[in-house]
């Protein structure tokens, strides 16, 4: 099957271990029931037993502990972790995120040089300890240069000694983090370029000058806003200092932004399945739901966008990994499971809840619980207009500049991902380059699809847009405008890794992914020409962008029924 399904999911391409990790937790959920789970969440019960499940079955030490640091099998596989992601998204993004900010947490200490903290965290992740990210701040947000977080000499005068002083905002797991990495400014600054003062450095929750204030959000989760007040840090606790520590913010988070996606991808077939089981059901006017037409659209085009979620998200696993000093295009693909996916996320729940209608209000479904959350994926690690602009500064080289690389395969080795702890500078991303996506758009077997060859057209014309009319010095400051353009640039680039075919689609439903495309470019064209700075040129050639998908009612049909509809009362949660 394409989309996980619990009592199906086999794992074939994990090793023995982690298929049984695997199977531990979707049997630990399915044990916990539905019922349990939802009346979890309305309490806002903090999640203490999935937490005694991690430790019991040594889940983050596994996962979360690069080689040589924890046992045997213990290792950073993007691979493994992306399936742990989808399950835990599948079953609650609660349970989800205290993974996910664990991870942050312990990206900082991994890419530190300070050994005996690195062996300390081996040690708290098997006694069962989870991790915080101590970054944004309430006045500050995510602007670091703005970070009020300082490290000062401690008053003894004793060399190696300090004093931090400063709240942070919004962390998950920050009144129980066994360590926070925390970022925040050496003071006095040392002398040279803003980002010589940063630093990161390790805190105890527990500790009685870390003071957790409160939590921000009703909710299982506990996001906290801390303090440290005068809270004694020594040369033992620090993590990097100076560029190293702005660098390692930001590596952090390109490793860990990924896992949004596939939470999305994990919410959003949960509730596919149950919309498909309610809906094919339910007779209204003397026909089942399902038999209507505007619902068959609806469904097609909600399976289309969650199939291209996990068709993209996978493939682009495969760059995460194979990732180097000399081969950094994930930086590209990587904000888009951010952004793209995520958003995909919220319109497959949108598609599958005007489909379902007030059944997506009632308490026992997993899907008011879904929808709720789905929104704030997109808004995580980095807005969609944060990322949005990252994606952008590589449009140039992707469209113009092609640059010839070995073939990366399908990366399902069990190994160690160990350049992500080795990303180096942030800099120099005007000057990174990508293989021609013409290659994935040209494939022999893609030769004779209707739908593509219109992409393709819809591609050709973009370009022409750019060369013809490109942005302008007082449109490049357009934010709303880039943003607009960066739509269509990002719909080419998760074409082409659909195309590269990692879960090998049938071309008949790659078919009817790129009828969606096709519209979703055509909107975009649109809302191009209707900007309001968008000059004649621009619009004229916006318009050539519009397209219609080329119909094939025996392939809808097709798909409609060996793809969609065979789902029905495929998986019902107990």
């Amino acid at each position: 099957m394409l989309l996980f399904h619990p009592r199906y999911e086999s794992y074939s391409h994990l090793d023995p271990e982690s298929r049984a990790l695997m199977r531990k937790t979707i049997d630990f959920f399915e044990n916990k029931g539905l019922e349990r789970i939802k009346k979890d969440d309305r309490e806002r019960v903090w999640y203490a037993d999935i937490i005694e499940f991690f430790k019991q079955e040594q889940a983050f030490a596994t996962l979360l502990t690069p080689a040589g640091y924890g046992d045997k099998n213990a290792r950073w596989d993007s691979n493994r972790n992306c399936a742990f992601n989808e399950i835990l998204g599948f079953y609650s993004t609660s349970y989800w995120y205290t993974w996910q900010v664990s991870m942050l947490g312990l990206g900082p200490i991994w890419m530190s040089d300070n050994e005996a903290i690195k062996h300390e965290t081996a040690q708290l992740l098997k006694d069962g300890g989870i991790f915080a990210f101590g970054l944004s701040e309430k006045e500050h947000g995510a602007d670091l240069y703005s970070s009020s977080m300082s490290l000062s000499p401690a008053a003894d005068g004793q060399p190696g000694n300090y004093t931090a002083n400063g709240q942070k905002y919004y962390i998950g797991n920050g009144h129980q983090a066994a360590f926070s990495s925390i970022f925040g400014k050496q003071k006095p600054a040392p002398a040279g370029e803003k980002r010589d003062a940063f630093v990161f450095f390790v805190a105890r929750s527990q500790h009685p000058h870390y003071h957790c204030n409160k939590n921000l959000v009703n909710s299982q989760n506990y996001i906290a806003e801390f303090e440290l007040k005068d809270y004694p840090v020594s040369e033992k606790e620090i993590l990097s200092k100076g560029a190293k520590a702005w660098d390692d913010a930001l590596n952090t988070i390109n490793i860990c932004k990924f896992n949004l996606g596939w939470a999305a991808i994990g919410m959003c077939t949960h509730s596919f399945y149950e919309a498909i089981n309610h809906a094919s059901h339910r007779r209204l006017f003397d026909h089942y739901v399902t038999d209507f037409v505007h619902i068959r659209q609806l469904f097609m085009d909600a399976y289309c966008r969650l199939a291209a979620m996990k068709a993209f998200s996978a493939r682009a696993t495969d760059y995460l990994r194979s990732a180097s000093a000399d081969d950094r295009r994930y930086l590209l693909y990587n904000p888009i499971v951010k952004m793209k996916v995520t958003t995909q996320g919220e319109e497959v729940m949108n598609l599958l809840w005007d489909i379902i209608a007030a059944k997506g209000f009632e308490k026992d479904t997993y899907f008011e619980m879904a929808v709720r959350d789905i929104r704030g994926l997109p808004k995580l690690e980095g807005t969609v207009h944060v990322n949005m602009a990252l994606i952008i500064k590589f449009m140039k080289n992707y469209f113009f500049k092609p640059q010839a690389y070995p073939e990366i395969s399908r990366q399902l080795d069990p190994v160690n991902d160990d350049f992500l702890f080795a990303q180096g500078s942030t800099r120099g991303l005007s000057g990174i380059r990508f293989h021609d996506y013409n290659l994935a758009y040209n494939q022999p077997r893609y030769t004779n699809l209707p739908n593509l060859k219109v992409f393709k057209r819809q591609i050709k014309r973009f370009k022409q847009l750019l060369v013809l009319a490109g942005p302008s010095p007082e449109q490049v400051k357009d934010i709303d405008f880039l943003l607009n353009l960066g739509e269509l640039f990002t719909l080419v680039a998760y074409g082409q890794l659909i195309l590269e075919n990692a879960l090998n689609l049938p071309t008949d439903l790659i078919e009817q992914i790129f009828d969606v495309f096709i519209r979703d470019f055509s909107k975009y064209a649109l809302q191009l020409y209707s900007k309001a700075s968008s000059t004649r040129r621009q619009r004229i050639l916006a318009l050539r962008l519009i397209a219609k998908p080329i119909p094939n009612p025996q392939r809808f049909e097709k798909v409609l029924n060996e793809h969609v509809y065979s789902l029905k009362d495929n998986y019902r949660s107990v």
